[in-house]
């Protein structure tokens, strides 16, 4: 019923009705005229009963098409029948009337789902241009009769179990039943759609199952049936011709294409066939008016085929069933643009709803909408854009020689003209408006679970509107409205109902805070009506999930992880359960490895149990034990641990140490001093030559960032494990625990002495084992900032740039124990232009006249003394205004110098081009002369040393 093309395979199609037309279409029909883009049908209004000879009117269909839809609403207004029956599960016949609710927006979806286990279902999507939902509205707006024909949901869910058990295979998801998906051998089930097959001759046939329309556009000499469908039926233009002659000529090619199916097709699509004919026999011995029948097109052929009562009874008996409920779910277009899964296999379903809603001239009013999405995005696109954008599509058709431009025409013409060629705002106008954000809603009165219901509740209670769209919810947990929104999102979690994830949030860090990426997806209304078994409250399934869940957990972690969702969701009934749990796996599990990793998700879980003001005292009394467990083991199981071993130990230790910061040194009585006992651990680890460099690296970091150890003694550490007698491999194992991960790369930026090292050691590598180091130290320093490898890589290749060391006891070279002001001095005449305090203290003080004797800067000469040259910069002064603000302070003075010491340093390691704002200072080597009046000065190639970008 939804998604597939003519014959219902569930094929991937686009838009289109099953009505082949125009000249050239190789169908029986000819040139077949029908209704126009509007809808309204041509002359004919009484052929209805000629065409069917009596029989019902048989209205083919190709599902999910716009074309489909017009066709069939002009078929049925010529027609007027007494009853409509309409493809798909006889047990939605009592909610054929919600359709008609204000409420009720397309698209929408019916659910069947087993009641005895809900996560078996089956959907049937209907968007706005579906042809049965368009048959469904024409008859509740006229009070005509609507009914469902197609096989019970009982059977169908009955069917596919069945089939899942012969198979030994579980069903994954739920299945969207589409006509002719159901086929036991249709696509997806058999052979893939497209496949080819060895016709009597010898020639290559398409797979007329899987793809009909494939056949019918060979033979009307298209290579794309996509391409022949929107030509033959989207692109008809208006005629007075009668409204059911495109029926009549889709049943006899699909009569034709039957003829060479070998068996009658597949066992299912006749049960099917035999239960529609039941039907409409029924229907037409109650109703006089006639019977109008909307459905796929490939089963017209046999539904219009003279076979007997009995031999359709006798396909029906034996028929394995369940009991089912059935319900309306709202559906997206995202939905409906997925081949697989719940998708109905339509690639544009904005699109096709375009098509069917516009009243006139769809190519102009389509970029029009693409216009406003582009410039709502803040991209430059006028009304001339539109123009010539339309007609660029226009001219595209032309010489392509189809009536209309279609979907590939505009899409071309949208990123040549309103674009620029760029793919970017493209793929924007593809996920908005082609396939679009649509989300259908349906009316309270629907049929819905209890949990169902009380989460509808909490939603219009907590204000939280499902969204089709991805969008972040930031929530403030000292409100309480934001506060009801995350329980209601950490519970639906447990449930297993994935409406929002957790984010990393942008702003503020603390744990009062979260943040939420929210999307809405129809499948989570089958996991909410799993999630029924456990409660009828929202509340009441989650603390029953819990408790279950800790039950059957493997490991500890999984118990330790449920515990934190427990307090983050406020289940106070299920943590009591779950902790007892908690305190017997601890107590049995002796695996350092497992209580590391159970440690952190406690530990969060006591500062989230304080934020939301939960009782934590049995949770803290669990992580202390389970941290003096930690503290014993730890050194122990670190022994004899081959690579791969030692870099999850390290993550164990590195999450320990955060989690024993976050406890603190008391959490629970009896249980003290836990910071202390740690650091002994670490300077334990960083001791023993039996843990692996990795290890022992990071333990003498973690000490060294909490202060707990001198620089002067982390730096011996290094020499001692850099010294000759080591092995290149260990010591790349304790370089990459050392100073690898966050925080490593400006540790070693800001310290010399420790590059120094690092570097010392490097060069001394011999070059038989280098290539076996050079994997750690990649891993070690990949994960740097950029900005930070580049500082780096400037400080080794620049070593003159390094301060000489003037201190006595010094450590390695370049590191001075106090700041070099001389050099400080050299750059402050140039600080003083760019901050447009002019030259005045410059020269009282000395400060800039002169190098210092073993530096390579020179003085930076004054090229900016006139205010008019300067008078861009900023804070600069007007010319006219003679006044200097009483506050601003000499930056000769000693903390001045300090703070700019830096910048000399960088000036005197080679990097001597430095940008301030829109400047350029250049500092040749060689030679600069200052000038006091504004003159540029050359060097001896007559080059300006000094330039200004204004």
């Amino acid at each position: 019923m939804a998604g597939t093309d003519g014959s219902g395979s569930g094929r991937p199609v686009g838009s289109g009705s099953g009505l082949p037309s125009g000249s050239g279409s190789g169908l029986p029909g000819g040139s077949l005229p029908g209704v126009n883009g509007r809808g309204e049908g041509g002359s004919g209004g009484g052929r209805g009963a000629a065409v069917t000879g009596g029989g019902p009117l048989l209205l083919g269909v190709r599902h999910h098409g716009p074309g489909s839809a017009r066709a069939v609403r002009a078929a049925l207004e010529a027609s007027r029948p007494g009853i409509v029956l309409i493809e798909g599960p006889p047990e939605a016949d009592a909610l054929i009337p919600l359709a008609a609710d204000e409420d009720m927006r397309p698209p929408v979806a019916l659910l069947a789902h087993a009641v005895d286990e809900p996560g078996r279902s089956a959907f049937w999507p209907l968007a706005e241009f579906s042809p049965e939902w368009v048959a469904v509205r024409w008859a509740l707006d006229h009070d005509v009769p609507a009914r469902f024909i197609d096989l019970p949901a009982t059977h169908t869910l009955a069917w596919r179990a069945r089939e899942c058990v012969v198979e030994g295979t579980e069903p994954d998801e739920p299945e969207e039943l589409v006509p002719g998906k159901e086929g036991g051998s249709g696509p997806g089930e058999g052979d893939e759609p497209g496949a080819r097959e060895e016709g009597e001759s010898g020639a290559v046939l398409p797979d007329l199952r899987g793809d009909p329309l494939a056949a019918l556009a060979e033979a009307a000499g298209y290579d794309d049936p996509e391409l022949w469908w929107e030509d033959a039926v989207e692109h008809r233009g208006a005629g007075d011709g009668d409204v059911f002659a495109p029926f009549t000529a889709i049943e006899e090619a699909m009569t034709a294409l039957r003829e060479t199916e070998e068996g009658g097709g597949p066992d299912r699509d006749r049960v099917r066939e035999a239960y529609m004919r039941l039907r409409i026999r029924a229907a037409q011995r109650e109703f006089t008016q006639g019977v109008a029948v909307v459905c796929g097109a490939w089963h017209v052929p046999a539904l219009r085929h003279k076979v007997t009562v009995a031999a359709d009874r006798a396909l029906l008996k034996g028929l394995p069933r369940t009991k089912v409920e059935m319900t309306w779910v709202p559906w997206t277009h995202r939905r409906l643009s997925r081949a697989g899964g719940y998708g109905a296999g339509i690639e544009s379903p904005g699109w096709y709803g375009h098509l069917f809603g516009a009243p006139d001239r769809p190519v102009e009013r389509w970029l029009t909408k693409v216009a406003g999405l582009l410039r709502a995005e803040d991209r430059l696109v006028s009304s001339a854009h539109v123009i010539e954008a339309v007609r660029l599509a226009e001219t595209l058709a032309v010489m392509r020689g189809r009536p209309l431009p279609g979907l590939s025409e505009t899409t071309e013409a949208v990123r040549a003209v309103m674009c620029e060629g760029s793919d970017v705002p493209l793929a924007l106008v593809h996920d908005r408006l082609v396939v679009g954000d649509a989300l259908g809603a349906v009316p309270a009165g629907a049929p819905a679970v209890p949990l169902q219901r009380d989460l509808a509740r909490l939603q219009r209670r907590l204000r939280l509107k499902p969204e089709a769209p991805e969008r972040e919810l930031e929530l403030d947990l000292r409100k309480e409205t934001d506060a009801g929104r995350s329980r209601l999102l950490h519970r639906l979690r447990l449930l297993g109902v994935g409406w929002g994830e957790p984010a990393a949030s942008r702003g503020s860090t603390g744990t009062f805070r979260e943040t939420w990426r929210l999307r809405w997806e129809p499948e989570l209304s089958v996991r909410v009506a799993e999630a029924g078994v456990w409660g009828t409250t929202v509340l009441a399934a989650a603390t029953a999930r819990a408790e279950a869940d800790a039950v059957t957990a493997q490991t500890l972690a999984e118990v330790t992880a449920l515990a934190e969702r427990c307090l983050l969701a406020e289940l106070p009934d299920a943590l009591g359960p779950v902790m007892r749990i908690l305190a017997d796996r601890a107590a049995l599990d002796t695996d350092v490895g497992h209580l590391a990793q159970a440690l952190p998700a406690l530990v969060r879980s006591l500062r989230y149990g304080d934020v939301r003001g939960t009782g934590t005292g049995a949770l803290a009394e669990v992580a202390a034990g389970l941290a003096e467990r930690v503290f014993v083991g730890l050194p122990p199981a670190c022994a004899a641990l081959d690579a791969d071993a030692a870099q999850e130990m390290r993550r164990h230790v590195d999450a320990v140490h955060g989690a024993v910061g976050l406890l603190g040194d008391a959490p629970a009585p009896g249980h003290g001093a836990l910071r202390a006992r740690w650091r002994d651990v670490l300077r334990t680890l960083s001791a023993r030559d039996t843990v692996p460099g990795v290890v022992r690296g990071r333990a003498v970091r973690l000490l060294l960032d909490d202060g707990e150890l001198p620089p002067d003694e982390a730096a011996r550490l290094m020499g001692l494990v850099l010294s000759p007698g080591t092995r290149p491999a260990d010591a790349a194992a304790w370089i990459e625990g050392f100073v690898g991960g966050s925080g490593g790369g400006m540790l070693l930026l800001h310290d010399e002495r420790l590059l120094a090292l690092v570097d010392a050691w490097l060069t001394g590598v011999p070059a038989e084992v280098f290539t076996d180091v050079l994997p750690l130290l990649r891993r070690t320093f990949s994960a740097y900032e950029p900005g930070v490898r580049r500082s780096i890589g400037e400080l080794v290749r620049c070593p003159q740039g390094r301060r000489a060391a003037t201190a006595a006891g010094a450590g390695a070279p370049g590191f001075a124990a106090d700041l070099d002001t001389g050099r400080a001095d050299a750059v402050l005449p140039a600080v003083r232009q760019l901050l447009g305090l002019g030259d005045d203290g410059g020269g009282e003080d000395g400060a800039g006249e002169a190098c210092p004797a073993d530096s390579t800067v020179r003085p930076v000469p004054s090229v900016l003394s006139d205010a008019s040259d300067r008078s861009f910069l900023p804070g600069a002064a007007h010319p006219s205004d003679q006044s200097r603000p009483s506050d601003r302070t000499d930056p000769s003075d000693q903390s001045d110098r300090a703070a700019l010491s830096d910048w000399a340093d960088r000036a005197d390691r080679g990097d001597r081009a430095g940008r301030v704002g829109q400047m350029s200072l250049v500092c040749p080597a060689d030679r600069v002369e200052r000038a006091d009046t504004g003159t540029v000065p050359q060097d001896r190639a007559g080059n300006d040393t000094v330039e200004v970008d204004a």
